[in-house]
């Protein structure tokens, strides 16, 4: 009697996929690799009115066990002499979808870190690496069923980051910051 081959067929076709999935996650992880590292820089922030506003910017990109987090810090400089800082720290973790991330929030009854519900005012936050690229976006949903969109993208320069960053209410632009974010 003949013995059959295990590694043929349908069992393949699996080996092979289960292969790839891991060398995408494998890839996907060391994509984030390059953008690690503390940056600082300044901006002068545009407003929907066409103001401009002084901030000063941070950011800090590490690796984490099961995927990486941005921590952010901005400082915005009123006219009247006072400032304002705030922060922000987001775990992202694999989302099944190459180079695309989920963010890990908060934790459910299970432990387990899971996404904001934007239905109940809280930010859904995603990102992903396009290239040089790391996009980080977060959709918000305001009472009346409108909403506002944030986007910053992180792109490796020499030195650095060049930062983009744009947030969209309801189709209109309401601020926007271009900047170089100088790597420490």
């Amino acid at each position: 009697m003949r013995e059959r081959n295990p590694f043929t067929g349908v069992h393949l076709i699996r080996l092979l996929l289960a292969g790839a999935l891991m060398l995408m996650a494998a890839t996907a992880q060391a994509d984030i690799s390059r953008f690690v590292g503390s940056y600082e820089g300044s901006a002068e922030v545009i407003s929907a009115d066409g103001s401009t506003i002084p901030r000063d910017m941070s950011v800090n990109i590490s690796e984490t066990d099961d995927g990486f987090n941005v921590s952010w810090t901005s400082t915005t400089y009123r006219p009247d002499g006072t400032s304002k800082e705030k922060s922000y720290s987001i775990e992202f973790v694999p989302s099944g979808r190459s180079d695309v991330f989920s963010s890990a929030m908060k934790r459910n009854v299970f432990g387990h870190e899971v996404q904001l519900d934007p239905m109940k005012g809280e930010p859904y936050v995603w990102g992903r690496i396009d290239g040089d690229t790391l996009s980080v976006y977060s959709l918000f949903v305001a009472e009346d069923g409108g909403y506002e969109i944030q986007q910053f993208n992180r792109t490796l320069a020499e030195g650095g980051l060049e930062l983009e960053y744009q947030a969209v209410r309801n189709g209109v632009i309401q601020r926007k910051v271009t900047t170089f974010l100088e790597k420490n």
